[in-house]
């Protein structure tokens, strides 16, 4: 059942996430959908995402590269909810994915296979299938192993596999260790002796049953820089030039990866229309190419990571002499960020005057038994926050319930969508019985 919202006031800017902010004392979704209302009919906690919020930055995306042929493949692993990928799909997105249950997911929302890019290092044989037999536009290839199986999996179907090569440029992308993808140390893609090696051997028919269509990079995520990005493109650029010096009209596209970083806290985001202007330097129309190339993004959290929140109530305050915990009753299997990477999160008050007043020193912690369940760690944060309260953790639109677990037996949440000042479930809360039906009768 969709709610509808009566508020006409628009979206206020200056807030980390834009589309949820303050209208009077209540914390509202694009400036017209009161948080508290919504949990109402939800409880807590519960991951509300705005469809305004996931558009607008495609759409300027969408906009940034209009002179050149393009397609932006929303990369699934960063929300990959059914009704959040149709979205994507209806304002002309398709998908990156790294597993036939992402390709399943892509192809039930509706998204034309010819949107789609197959990326991962340890593709199986069944989902090499899977991803022929759906008529996929490209799988990114990542090592000479999989690029052999995937040969003789086109071969026993009789078809020939498209395929993009995975290059690892050796950038240091300046952020997270964890999610930098594109340094020699890191287990993704192959170098550039190992792809001229692949070209040679396509030229003379070795792999019958793979056509190149194109070379892909993807050197990390929450990249805040430009000049990784652009020495990257560069890079890339001379092994495109290599390689059609081989093989003459060869590509179809690069595809250049995704990882532009959003706000958490204090980070200045690359604007848009400066990332564009590094791809028409390198790969526009004035770029010096033999033949335009198609360009592929596979944009995840720029698209939906400051598009969500998680909401969350406050169970108890626990005072100390040195700071007091607030516990809630979301957990690190819901948002497993913070104790994965240690990351941000800006947490406010579902009401304003709830951040107002004295302050204490504050830890933000959830109720599964370890210590790393801490959402928020030395805030300083009104003492007016109490039991019963409700706290929204900002900036969970990607990486929040794409990588939820039932650790502990806890069932994960629901998500909300907002649109057009109205809300829905797309995803209702998890059952105890839910968790317990995979599992055999006794």
């Amino acid at each position: 059942m969709a709610h509808k919202s009566n508020s006409k006031k628009p979206v206020k800017k200056g807030h980390p996430t834009e589309y949820f902010d303050y209208v009077g004392d209540d914390l509202c979704v694009d400036g017209t959908l009161s948080i508290q209302k919504i949990i109402q009919k939800t409880g807590t906690p519960t991951y509300i995402y705005s469809a305004q919020a996931m558009l607008q930055p495609l759409r300027e995306l969408q906009d940034a590269l209009a002179n050149l042929p393009h397609l932006i493949c929303f990369a699934v692993k960063s929300n990959s909810n059914l009704h959040v990928l149709k979205l994507m799909a209806v304002a002309g997105a398709g998908m990156d994915l790294v597993s036939s249950g992402e390709l399943k997911r892509a192809l039930k929302a509706g998204v034309d296979p010819q949107k789609i890019v197959f990326s991962g290092v340890g593709k199986t044989r069944d989902e090499m299938r899977e991803g022929i037999q759906a008529g996929i536009l490209s799988f990114n290839v990542e090592s000479i192993p999989e690029l052999e199986l995937l040969n003789e999996v086109a071969r026993d179907l009789g078809v020939v596999a498209p395929v993009a090569l995975r290059f690892n440029p050796d950038v240091d992308a300046k952020t997270h260790p964890y999610i930098s993808t594109g340094l020699k140390k890191n287990k993704f893609g192959l170098d550039r002796s190992e792809i001229l090696s692949v070209v040679e051997n396509l030229k003379k028919k070795k792999l019958a049953f793979i056509s190149l269509k194109g070379i892909s990079i993807h050197i990390g995520s929450q990249i805040l820089e430009l000049s990784p990005l652009k020495d990257s493109f560069v890079r890339l650029r001379k092994l495109v030039d290599q390689i059609e010096k081989v093989l003459p009209g060869a590509l179809e596209f690069v595809d250049l990866g995704g990882g532009i970083g959003i706000t958490y806290d204090r980070e200045k985001p690359l604007p848009i229309a400066k990332y564009a202007e590094a791809i028409q330097e390198t790969f526009g129309e004035k770029a010096g190419l033999k033949r335009p190339l198609r360009i592929i993004l596979e944009p995840g959290r720029s698209l939906v990571g400051n598009a969500g929140v998680l909401v969350t109530e406050v169970l108890f305050r626990k005072v100390r002499n040195s700071r007091d915990f607030l516990i809630v009753d979301a957990a690190m299997n819901d948002l497993m960020r913070p104790a994965l990477y240690g990351s941000f999160h800006a947490v406010v008050p579902a009401q304003k005057k709830k951040s107002q007043g004295a302050t204490r020193t504050t830890d933000i912690v959830g109720p599964v038994c370890e210590s790393s369940d801490c959402f928020a760690s030395g805030r300083k944060l009104s003492k007016r926050i109490q039991p019963g309260d409700h706290l929204a953790i900002l900036s969970a639109g990607a990486y929040g319930f794409s990588m939820s677990s039932s650790y502990n037996t806890r069932p994960r949440p629901p998500e909300v969508l907002v649109e057009n000042g109205t809300f829905r479930m797309i995803r209702r809360r998890e059952t105890h019985e839910d968790l317990l039906a995979a599992e055999e009768n006794l």
